[in-house]
């Protein structure tokens, strides 16, 4: 019984993995035009993730996000998470992740990632469309920073709270990570339990111009794109509201 679930465990994790690849386009046939593609998905995701958490700050129906966003330590927005057909129940897209200095308050990156799931549960119903989640605590940060992190197994998680009481449920609130999600024009906390988060070396190289890590963008800022600069302003304006 045990190395049955053990196999069906390993089986998951590959699923995963895959449709990870296959939905972000990280499997392909072309090497040449990838850095091309590389280059525009990278603007493109950033802009989309600008417009994304926008709309998580903006409505008066969030403030729980808000309330958690101005002590957050990271900020990790997928503007679009596709449901694979080929496979029923698996989920995944891409996202970007930015950071707080501890020391000077200010926010740096993005670094990019994908990020997917056997399945995404919602608190409502409904396919979560955008996703944000929340970098709470340092160690929040350092799982996000190495090659690949399994979110409930490797760092703890937390369904966002939404509706009424929500200042009380994020006063008790402990998880390294907060997540939340839109779906349909509706805010709902998200379980991400299972999954899998591994960074997008082609998009980071695409958009610093040279091969770069988490480490390199997020903790010692040796690289910056001008583009990023209204994603930055964005996140932290709504974080010292």
């Amino acid at each position: 019984m045990e190395k049955k679930r053990w196999l069906v465990r390993e089986v998951s994790a590959w699923l995963i993995a895959f449709a990870i690849l296959v939905t972000t386009g990280m499997i392909g046939f072309a090497t040449v035009p990838a850095a091309a593609d590389d280059a525009m998905d990278s603007k493109q995701l950033v802009e989309k993730a600008r417009l994304s958490f926008d709309r998580f700050v903006t409505p008066k129906d969030n403030q729980a996000f808000r309330d958690l966003l101005k002590k957050a330590m990271g900020v990790f927005i997928a503007p679009q998470i596709l449901k694979g057909a080929f496979i029923v129940g698996v989920s995944g897209g891409s996202g970007v992740f930015v950071t707080r200095d501890e020391k000077t308050g200010q926010w740096g990156g993005p670094a990019f990632y994908t990020i997917g799931s056997a399945s995404f549960g919602l608190q409502i119903g409904g396919q979560a469309s955008e996703v944000v989640f929340l970098a709470m605590t340092e160690r929040g940060v350092n799982a996000l920073l190495g090659s690949s992190v399994k979110l409930g197994a490797d760092v703890g998680m937390a369904a966002g709270p939404v509706g009424a009481g929500v200042s009380a449920a994020t006063a008790n609130l402990s998880a390294d990570i907060v997540s939340f999600a839109r779906a349909k024009g509706a805010f709902a906390g998200i379980s991400l339990d299972g999954a899998i988060v591994k960074v997008r070396e082609g998009l980071n190289e695409a958009y610093y111009g040279k091969k770069v890590d988490p480490i390199d963008i997020l903790i010692k800022r040796d690289v910056k794109n001008r583009q990023a600069e209204e994603l930055l302003n964005a996140v932290s304006k709504a974080a010292y509201r």
